[in-house]
């Protein structure tokens, strides 16, 4: 019965009662968001696992190198196994000036078989405008040993790496708040109920009808006459503001581990289902004076009977089930019937 704890030890990972939340943590403020940068790399030194010759762009892409360091080569004669042609990926976040660092993840594109012990030659790391925003060089690290023990698997993945701080930000993405005349907040989660509760907290907070919610995900804030120049002032007191959030029904289900991780607002209408041994039931309780189990419920030798009352929450039908044995992945098909015959009342999500 192992199965059972490690089931409810991811099932009750709830989000229990409402509690407040602060704006920060539920929506962004429009324009502040990151930046995928990317470029084309070459990583050398490598232990002979580098790109054989069915990758001919790496030879070219070092010749190209070497040529604007002021050497003349052959890209036929770069061939060699030491050396691998990757793609560089960086995050820039919102901010961030020129001078200050970023992670890098380096990945093999060509015949690779490892790049450990490699060093990533200087690499420019574009955005999506084409124009260079850091660059990135280094030696490059794949994480934890890469000899696996006798008899044992091979853990790391020796064709991605990454090198921490290894690219240098060269250009700034310009963030401006300054003589804004409103700003706009967006919710993480689009929610009609919430960004109602997100404009009336706003107005509140500033005293007056400032804020309008354009749709389900954004409030527009217009900037009172007091806080023009100090738009970073009020930015921060919005973020603090805190609200109770209303959130959608949600079920979700891992088929691979039997994890199952539910909100406190699920619950189930009346259904009967059956399922092998197992009849489940939800339904009100007999009239006065008629037993449990009447002539028109017969239960079967060996059979397994669970009886909820209507608008019984997911949790108390889980731990029904549980108590009767029944494993992960049987409760994940039993809950596929259940949202199938519209009796559950959430959103239905397997990953």
């Amino acid at each position: 019965m192992l199965f059972v704890g490690a089931l409810l030890l991811g099932l009750f990972l709830n989000t229990g009662l409402a509690h407040a939340v602060r704006l920060k943590d539920l929506a962004s403020v429009k324009g502040v968001r990151n930046n995928q940068l990317v470029g084309y790399g070459i990583v050398v030194g490598l232990n002979g696992t580098g790109d054989g010759n069915k990758a001919a762009f790496t030879g070219q892409g070092l010749s190209n190198m070497l040529n604007n360091l002021g050497v003349k080569v052959d890209p036929e004669s770069t061939r060699v196994k030491n050396i691998a042609s990757v793609m560089v990926t960086a995050t820039l976040p919102p901010f961030f000036k020129a001078g200050q660092n970023l992670d890098v993840t380096i990945s093999s594109v060509g015949d690779a078989t490892s790049l450990q012990g490699g060093t990533l030659l200087a690499t420019p790391l574009k955005g999506l405008d084409n124009n260079v925003y850091a660059m990135a060089q280094g030696p490059i690290s794949i994480g934890g040993g890469a000899e696996p023990a006798a008899g044992a698997r091979q853990k790391n993945h020796l064709t991605v790496a990454r090198i921490s701080n290894g690219a240098s930000v060269e250009r700034e993405v310009p963030v401006s708040f300054a003589n804004k005349e409103s700003i706009t907040i967006s919710l993480a989660s689009p929610d009609f109920t919430t960004i109602s509760l997100l404009k009336t907290a706003i107005d509140t907070y500033l005293g007056g009808n400032y804020a309008t919610a354009r749709d389900a995900a954004s409030v527009e804030v217009e900037v009172p006459a007091k806080y023009r120049a100090q738009e970073i002032a009020l930015l921060a007191a919005l973020e603090n503001i805190e609200i109770n959030p209303e959130r959608r029904a949600k079920v979700v289900l891992n088929e691979r581990t039997g994890t199952v991780v539910m909100g406190d607002n699920v619950t189930i209408n009346q259904f009967a289902l059956s399922h092998g041994n197992l009849s489940l039931q939800v339904k009100p309780p007999p009239p006065p004076g008629v037993p449990v189990n009447s002539p028109a419920d017969p239960v079967k030798v060996g059979q397994k009977v669970v009886t909820l009352q209507p608008g019984v929450s997911l949790g108390e039908l889980v731990r029904a089930l549980n108590s009767v044995g029944v494993a992960p992945r049987e409760l994940i098909a039993i809950f596929q019937a259940i949202k199938a015959a519209g009796a559950l009342q959430a959103e239905l999500e397997i990953i």
